[in-house]
């Protein structure tokens, strides 16, 4: 079953602007199916296959020889040395769509990009599929509990996998694999044990020390390993706001995970009455639509800078976007039930931030969507709808 992705318009329409496209993202959210189905008269290659890695590596030149016309290359940041003879082909030429390169390591696909192709290719992030993506192919359940276990991983809904056996094979075969390998992690069992840590430390504001102490790694250690997390699109860190306001704010960003699937997997959560029972259901929430606000972000390429807000006493704005004329603020709670403690927060922000125009948005885990005088109520289902 073939999704379609809100980013393939995007892409096309860069395809003759730029030499090169780039396309990144976490393994298995689809690069490879989007690739191969929107682009089927470019040559694929994969450099996870070792010998198209060794050619690649021994002979760059030969290689590109071989594949310089309307080429995939898959996994590209494998073979660093690829991207300096790109640049050379792409200057030659000035051939627009030449090469499409995919990659799910986002810090040496970046680095290589940055150092060699700057200005010579378009970027885009494919993330695991967002809401609108799941509705388009009625995938997205009417309970948020099991949409939020179940997880967005193309595979799941593809193959019709059990999330419990999509995930703990995700785990040992891409993280524990493919992420250790890029720090050379010896123990696998303290990488697991961090892993799951911040996991229980999902839409929670970041201790980076005492996420370290409790899993007896040195702080630099722990920044290493979460760095790590976040250029293999794991994780995610919403950054607070903090302009405008007073010396009370809080200054340390809130941690998320890209996909709950994965999630609750590594809290044990295994089924929706268990997510709904458990104590860490408002964060998992809450983790799932702050991360919805992500994808939607990426994959309709907004540019937008999402935030939170929070001071010293407690006072907290989940999500905060700075408009030409104010804030839109959202409050994201689990309850089905619509009370008016839920828009005390927002009203709180809404006069500390007077003269200027405050939109109000709860989004909460029930179906019903209202416009109200002074707040919009939306449905998880619908996050994002207005925008």
């Amino acid at each position: 079953m073939f999704v379609k992705r809100q980013i393939e318009s995007l892409i096309k329409s860069q395809l003759s602007k730029f030499p090169v496209i780039a396309l990144t993202g976490p393994r298995q959210s689809g690069k490879t199916t989007l690739l191969t189905e929107l682009f089927k008269d470019y040559i694929y290659v994969s450099l996870e296959n070792p010998a198209m890695r060794a050619f690649a590596e021994d002979d760059p030149l030969g290689f590109l020889n071989e594949y310089s016309h309307n080429t995939i290359l898959d996994e590209v940041q494998r073979v660093p040395a690829l991207f300096s003879y790109i640049q050379g082909i792409v200057d030659e030429n000035k051939k627009m769509g030449q090469f499409i390169l995919s990659g799910s390591q986002n810090f040496h696909l970046l680095a290589n990009i940055t150092q060699s192709l700057a200005g010579r290719v378009a970027l885009f992030k494919l993330l695991p599929l967002d809401f609108l993506e799941m509705k388009s192919s009625s995938l997205l359940s009417n309970s948020y509990a099991e949409t939020a276990v179940k997880g967005f991983y193309p595979a799941i809904f593809d193959r019709d996998i059990n999330p419990r056996i999509f995930y703990s094979n995700y785990v040992q075969t891409y993280i524990e694999k493919d992420v250790t390998e890029l720090l050379n992690i010896k123990d696998l069992k303290l990488f697991r044990n961090f892993l799951s840590l911040c996991a229980a430390r999902a839409g929670q504001l970041l201790n980076l020390s005492g996420l370290a102490n409790e899993c007896d790694i040195s702080h630099p250690t722990a920044k290493s390993w979460l760095s790590l997390l976040e250029s293999s699109y794991l994780i995610f860190l919403l950054q607070p706001y903090h302009q405008n306001f007073n010396k009370r704010i809080v200054k340390s960003p809130k941690l998320y995970f890209y996909d709950t699937g994965l999630l609750n997997y590594l809290l044990g959560i295994k089924t929706s009455s268990g997510l709904e029972l458990d104590r860490l259901k408002g964060n998992i929430f809450e983790n799932m639509i702050v991360a919805e606000f992500q994808k939607r972000n990426y994959h309709q390429y907004l540019l937008q800078e999402y935030n939170f807000w929070q001071d010293s006493n407690g006072n907290e704005i989940d999500i905060l976007m700075k408009t030409e004329s104010g804030y839109d603020i959202f409050e994201i709670k689990a309850t089905q039930t619509i009370t008016s403690d839920l828009f005390k927060q927002m009203d709180r922000f809404e006069e500390l931030a007077s003269p200027v125009k405050v939109n109000k948005t709860l989004i909460y885990g029930g179906a019903e969507n209202q416009k109200r005088t002074k707040y919009t109520v939306m449905s998880w289902k619908d996050v994002l709808s207005n925008y």
